[in-house]
């Protein structure tokens, strides 16, 4: 954690989280990985009791008013209880509350937002299929207008809190004939008639989360429950974006660290061959390593929500939370398998939580956008960028630097 580019208020919410965290009973963090608990309400519930959900909403729908930089920093510290921990903290708290608080009415903050930053309520996002994950505009899910209200059948998967949601975000088809950037529309659907949990997965980690399919067999919806615009899904989609892939970026170093601070504490206890094995280089290295990571992961995390918090262009953030999302997740995925590592056999046994934060870290990589979907934003982006300051000329062409720049017939492009 980087105390020095925190307020002092920040600071302080720091230490409210640290207590909250070290006050979850390891028993749910046992039941969770053995599936005796499906999701974790009362954990939830706490967090919404002490305030500690939604941190840089407006004070007026329960948040603290505060800013990313301190988000991060409150998703990195609830990761340390685990990664699905984090992801049903964030799931609420960040990603739904996001979308109804930058695009929703008043009165879908007062009946959605404000029962769930108090741990009242709980919410799911709505955005995978069967047929379809990074493909988000392929969407099957169908809205048919009635009137005063919709229709909504399909079926959305991999949905963490769908078994214990008291409501969702739904992307939902609303005109077959547009653009499919002009096609969708996002809904708050209640839980009700029509609504069901077909299917709670078996997952290699991230357990007890609720990661369940979700079918909707013509769910009635008011018009009221439109979050943004008819056919407008694409700009809250967009901003979805943000907290979906920079929140999980952040809540991964959290859940790495620990790995890293039980392998520093384990390697300076062994012994072999004489004396602790800290001091040999083949394990102190991979440990500095893994620190390296984790400070440089902190950096990106924190450079690009000072972004995000300034408002910079939205080309760039989009560059940055993807490079930010690819970066943390592959870096402390690193982490946490080098600590187990240097531990050795005991490190893949559950004397130890190593191997279990193993487990839980390779979904980061896969969920809210593929790291190859990253990927292809980050060249996109970049391109673009290049392409745009050869063209003003604001940058040095360092190009003609070297020595037989202008050799005649040489580049041949």
């Amino acid at each position: 954690m980087f105390d020095y580019l925190l307020s002092p208020e920040a600071l302080a919410l720091r230490d409210e989280v640290r207590e909250f965290v070290k006050a979850v009973p390891r028993q749910l963090l046992i039941d969770m990985d053995n599936d005796k608990v499906q999701f974790p309400k009362e954990f939830l519930q706490e967090a919404g009791r002490r305030n500690l959900m939604g941190c840089r909403y407006p004070r007026a729908w329960g948040g603290r008013g505060l800013d990313w930089v301190t988000t991060a920093m409150v998703m990195e510290e609830v990761g340390v209880l685990g990664y699905i921990m984090a992801c049903t903290f964030g799931v609420g708290a960040e990603l739904v509350c996001d979308a109804i608080i930058l695009h929703g009415t008043d009165a879908q903050k007062e009946k959605y937002v404000k029962p769930l930053l108090k741990g009242e309520l709980f919410a799911a996002e709505c955005l995978t299929e069967p047929r379809g994950g990074s493909d988000f505009f392929g969407t099957n899910t169908t809205a048919e207008d009635k009137g005063d209200h919709f229709l909504i059948s399909g079926q959305k998967r991999f949905i963490v809190g769908g078994e214990g949601a008291d409501y969702f975000l739904v992307y939902a088809r609303t005109d077959e004939e547009a653009k499919p950037h002009k096609s969708l529309t996002c809904f708050i659907v209640d839980r009700g008639p029509g609504v069901t949990v077909e299917y709670l997965y078996g997952l290699m980690g991230c357990r007890g989360g609720g990661a369940a399919r979700i079918v909707f067999d013509r769910v009635r919806v008011p018009k009221e429950n439109i979050v943004g615009h008819l056919n407008g899904a694409f700009a809250v989609f967009n901003t979805m974006m943000i907290p979906e892939r920079l929140g999980t970026a952040a809540m991964t170093i959290g859940a790495a660290r620990p790995a890293l601070e039980v392998a520093t504490a384990y390697t300076t206890k062994r012994r072999a061959f004489g004396k602790t094995i800290n001091r040999y280089q083949g394990v102190s290295f991979q440990v500095a390593e893994a620190a390296m990571l984790l400070d440089a992961s902190r950096s990106m995390i924190y450079t690009t929500c000072r972004a995000v918090d300034e408002a910079v262009e939205p080309a760039r953030i989009r560059r940055m939370v993807s490079e930010s999302k690819k970066f943390v997740t592959e870096a402390c995925q690193t982490v946490a398998e080098k600590s187990m590592q240097v531990m050795g056999g005991i490190g893949y046994t559950t004397i130890y939580p190593v191997e279990k934060i193993v487990r839980d870290l390779r979904l980061a990589s896969i969920w809210t956008g593929t790291n190859e979907v990253m990927s292809l934003i980050i060249a996109g982006e970049w391109y673009d960028e290049q392409a745009a300051a050869r063209k003003d000329g604001r940058t040095r062409d360092c190009e003609t630097d070297a020595e037989e720049a202008f050799a005649a017939d040489e580049k041949i492009l």
